[in-house]
This record gives C-alpha cells, structure tokens and sequence, in this order.
C-alpha cells in the first residue's frame, strides 16, 4: 500500500520551498513542536486530559488517576508547567493543577478525534 512512496528524481520548487521555510521561521514551529514532545509521554498526555475533564486537580487526584507516584506526577507536571501547558495555586499543603488555558483542550480533542477516525479507515 505504501510502496514506492517517494519521488523517482530530485526536483522542488523553490517558490514554494522559500515561502514555506519563511513561515515555519516566522511561526516559531521549533518552539511549538516543544509542546508535542511534552505531550508525547503518555503520563503527560492523560494527565492533560484529566485536566481537560475537571476544572482543576490536586496533585494526589493527578497520581491516583494516572496510576503513578506523587513524585512522578510532580515531576511530569513541573514539565508541563515550564512548557505553559499547566498553571497550578496553592491551598495550604494541597497544590491544585489545571490547564493554563483553552488551547490545550483543543489540542488534545483534535488528536483523539485524529486517532479515532485513523483507527477506523484501518478497520
């Protein structure tokens, strides 16, 4: 299905070469592609998307859900915090965690959707 996928000789067009590095320079896609790779552990991911599902979660909530340590989360979440996917406020001992905003839950609704609809044209 998948065979001879790539072209038989070399050639571009170098209009459409030049616009298009333009813009992936002046998108900042190296910084964006920062936020998939955070996205890409799937710790990370469920944790995104339990976030998407409850206005905010403590950190306890977050390991109990994912099934991994305190300490684990913690440090997933510290990643995903330094990435701006997360924001998080204290109440005395409790540090509660919740999306840093809106986009990210388009993000992770627009994969699943993505994933779903592949995994059905491979049925």
């Amino acid at each position: 299905m998948y065979k001879n996928s790539t072209c038989d000789i070399y050639c571009f067009d170098s209009e459409k070469v030049y616009e298009t590095k333009k813009r992936i320079e002046n998108e900042n896609i190296s910084e964006a592609s920062l936020l998939f790779k955070v996205l890409a552990d799937s710790n990370r991911a469920k944790i995104a998307y339990s976030l998407s599902h409850a206005s905010e979660l403590c950190v306890c909530d977050i390991a109990n859900i994912v099934g991994i340590t305190v300490a684990n989360t913690s440090h997933h979440l510290r990643s995903m915090y330094k990435q701006g996917i997360v924001k998080y406020r204290k109440e005395g001992k409790l540090a509660f965690y919740s999306l840093d905003d809106n986009h990210i839950i388009s993000i992770l609704k627009s994969t699943i959707e993505h994933v779903n609809e592949v995994s059905l044209r491979e049925q």
